[in-house]
C-alpha cells in the first residue's frame, strides 16, 4: 500500500508565502501522494490548538510562518512533543536580513500585504494592461514599460497580464499575417518591446485546439501548416530588423517567459518590482 504523506502550512496571515514555498518545493517530487493541510490567519492560541491538534491526527512535516513569539514557542513545543518536525520559512532569510540591514524586525502580523502605495500601483498598472491589451489604445502604447508582440496565440495576454501583477505596465500587440505592424509600435522608443514566437508545429497545434475549443471545424491559413511557417518566420526577421529581443515560447510556461522578460528589463538598467 502506498504511503500517504502530510504536509501542514500554518500560518499568521493568508498563507499566500507559504504555499507558494510549498507548491514550489513539491514540484520537485514525482510519483509521491502528499496531502497539504492549510491553516491561514492562526492568529490566537484558541486557533493554535485546532490546528495543532489536526497535526496529531495526521503527523508530518509543519511549515509555518508566525511572528507572534508565544505563539511560535507553543507550536515548537506540541511539534517536539509530537516528534513532528517544524520549519519556520522566514527564519533563514529573515535573519539573514537582520544581519546585513543592521536592524531588528518588527514581528508585524501580514504587513506584506498592507493596502500601500505599491498596491495602488500594481493596481493602476493591470488596468493599463487590460486597457492595452491585443493592440487597444495604441495611442498611449509609449507608456509602456514592456510591450510584447507577435503572431497570434504566443501567450502575450497572460504574460502581460502577470507582469501586470508583478507591477510593471506591459501592452501588447498582435501582428497580423500581410498587414503591417502598426506605426505606433514601430515607433515605440521609451518601452522594451519584445517579440515572442512559437516553433511554427507547436503554434498549429495550440491554434487548433483553440478552434476545436470553439466548435471551429474549417481549415485555413491560421492553421495550414506553410501559411504558419511563412509567418512565423516572417514575424522573426520583424523583430531581427528592428532590433527587438525574441523569446522562443515554444516550451515556456507564462512565468518563465515572464521572468526572461524581467532579465532583459534589469539588463536595460530598469528598476524590476
Amino acid at each position: 500500500m502506498d504511503r500517504k504523506f502530510h504536509v501542514h502550512l500554518v500560518s499568521d496571515s493568508t498563507g499566500e508565502t507559504l504555499h507558494a514555498m510549498a507548491n514550489a518545493a513539491l514540484a520537485q517530487f514525482e510519483n509521491v501522494d502528499v496531502l497539504v493541510h492549510p491553516y491561514a490567519l492562526v492568529r490566537s492560541d484558541h486557533q493554535l490548538t485546532r490546528a495543532l491538534d489536526h497535526v496529531a491526527i495526521n503527523p508530518g512535516l509543519v511549515f509555518f510562518t508566525l511572528a507572534n513569539q508565544v505563539l511560535r514557542d507553543k507550536l515548537l513545543l506540541r511539534c517536539a512533543e509530537l516528534g513532528t518536525r517544524a520549519i519556520d520559512v522566514l527564519e533563514g532569510p529573515v535573519m539573514a536580513l537582520r544581519q546585513f540591514l543592521g536592524a531588528p524586525e518588527t514581528h508585524k502580523v501580514g504587513r506584506q500585504h498592507q493596502v500601500d502605495q505599491r498596491y495602488l500601483r500594481r493596481i493602476e498598472v493591470l488596468n493599463f494592461t487590460i486597457a492595452h491589451d491585443d493592440g487597444q489604445s495604441l495611442d498611449s502604447i509609449e507608456e509602456a514599460q514592456v510591450i510584447l508582440t507577435g503572431a497570434s496565440r504566443t501567450s502575450k495576454t497572460p504574460t502581460c497580464v502577470y507582469l501586470a501583477i508583478r507591477g510593471i505596465a506591459a501592452a501588447n500587440v498582435p501582428l497580423v499575417p500581410r498587414m503591417p505592424p502598426p506605426p505606433q509600435l514601430l515607433a515605440a522608443k521609451k518601452p522594451l518591446v519584445v517579440g515572442l514566437w512559437v516553433s511554427p508545429d507547436r503554434l498549429v497545434q495550440v491554434r487548433r485546439n483553440r478552434l476545436t475549443s470553439m466548435g471551429e471545424t474549417r481549415d485555413s491559413d491560421y492553421i495550414e501548416p506553410d501559411a504558419v511557417r511563412a509567418e512565423v518566420a516572417h514575424t522573426r526577421q520583424l523583430f531581427e530588423n528592428q532590433g527587438w529581443p525574441l523569446i522562443d515560447v515554444s516550451r515556456r510556461s507564462i512565468e518563465e517567459t515572464a521572468a526572461a522578460v524581467m532579465n532583459l528589463l534589469a539588463e536595460r538598467g530598469e528598476a524590476v518590482p
